[in-house]
């Protein structure tokens, strides 16, 4: 890790031992999976989630005393300058479907936008992290550090759909479009798949929550791609106010799919 960026190093490791908190439960026979109510829509919660939750606010409590903001805390109220919003794990769906699609989403936030954010894949033991300031987004796989640079090359554009939640409205996007190569993925791995140049856009015409996004989007940021509203703005983040997500596109640096066309 680089000394530059200490508190990153200390997120990349409280990431790991979520993730480990993650995979106790991932490889037991039963998840205690239960549904509760996420503003318009209900999701499924697990012991996992609530495992990686203590994990995480315990070890970022002892960073500082910024405030925590997890989708499966109490807390969104933020008082602090500076603060954490914590996904302990985004997908949920994909991990009872136990296709390893899930990950641990920690972003340090600042005048609601992302500053710093990890995102780790348990089951893949992959870590995508940003550092929005320094401009300098990284891939830790197997052990193996690589920057990553949010550029896309491919002549036939690849766009990123939800594994789970694919809408009517991606798909007419998707048609207008025309040519192109569709790439499923679930959780926040879908802004990373950008973010590493991997893909050309993310639509995301339907509902997700601050911290589905928070963590991410400091790497497609950091990588120098971006996650934008419909309307071009950069998308903003303030737990006080509002939980749930505007719709969104990702996209590289040098995106070439016109898609404030295709969505007017």
């Amino acid at each position: 890790m680089h000394k530059e960026t200490p508190l990153l190093e200390h997120m990349i490791r409280i990431a790991r031992r979520a993730g480990d908190a993650i995979m106790e439960v991932y490889t037991s026979d039963d998840f205690g999976v239960e549904t509760k109510h996420d503003g318009d829509f209900d999701s499924p919660l697990t012991q996992a989630d609530k495992a990686a939750h203590d994990v995480i606010v315990g070890e970022l409590a002892k960073l500082n005393g910024y405030d925590i903001v997890s989708e499966e805390g109490d807390n969104r109220k933020v008082k602090t300058e500076l603060y954490w919003l914590v996904d302990p794990l985004d997908g949920t769906k994909e991990f009872v479907k136990r296709n390893g699609e899930f990950t641990v989403n920690i972003a340090l936030m600042k005048a609601n936008r992302p500053l710093l954010g990890v995102v780790y894949a348990p089951v893949l033991d992959v870590y995508y992290c940003g550092n929005v300031e320094h401009r300098k987004a990284f891939k830790i796989e197997k052990g193996e550090r690589k920057d990553i640079f949010a550029e896309y090359t491919d002549d036939t554009p690849k766009v990123v759909v939800s594994r789970s939640h694919k809408d009517d409205q991606t798909q007419k996007l998707l048609n207008a479009i025309g040519r192109y190569n569709e790439v499923a993925m679930g959780s926040s791995l879908k802004l990373c798949l950008v973010a590493e140049g991997a893909a050309s856009l993310y639509p995301r015409l339907g509902p997700t929550s601050l911290w589905d996004t928070a963590a991410a989007d400091a790497v497609v940021t950091s990588a120098g791609g971006a996650v934008k509203n419909l309307d071009g703005s950069l998308l903003s983040y303030d737990p006080t106010t509002q939980i749930l997500n505007p719709f969104f596109v990702v996209e590289p640096a040098n995106n070439s799919i016109a898609w404030t066309d295709y969505l007017k």
